[in-house]
């Protein structure tokens, strides 16, 4: 069940990191303007927020553990947003990156 939870909170988390800096991107870079630039930055607050509720109470595991995520929600983020096309390279590598994730995160540990 801890997986489980854990798995949600990374996915909650790479919907607001991911998607407040594409909504900045957006805002500045596409000129679509400031009030989408500011949604990007509270998203990107509230994604601090979300890593805080990991059951996990060790920091850096947790920000390396969702590094992981960042790269393979990133690639997804651009298929869905704007038509981006991965390669095989792209999606080995954020597969690589997931399996990673995985190893650092939820390794069985002996009291620690």
């Amino acid at each position: 069940m801890l997986i489980l939870r854990s798995a949600a909170l990374f996915v909650v988390a790479a919907l607001f990191e991911i998607g407040g800096a594409w909504l900045v991107w957006q805002g500045v870079r596409e000129q679509r303007g400031w009030l989408w630039a500011l949604g990007g930055v509270l998203a990107l607050g509230a994604y601090g927020f979300v890593a805080t509720f990991q059951p996990d109470a060790h920091f850096g595991r947790v920000l390396a553990a969702y590094g992981g995520i960042f790269v393979a929600g990133s690639i997804l983020w651009g298929m869905v947003a704007d038509g981006y096309r991965p390669d095989r390279w792209d999606v080995t590598g954020a597969l690589i990156c997931l399996a990673g994730m995985a190893v650092i995160m939820w390794a069985p540990r002996n009291g620690g």
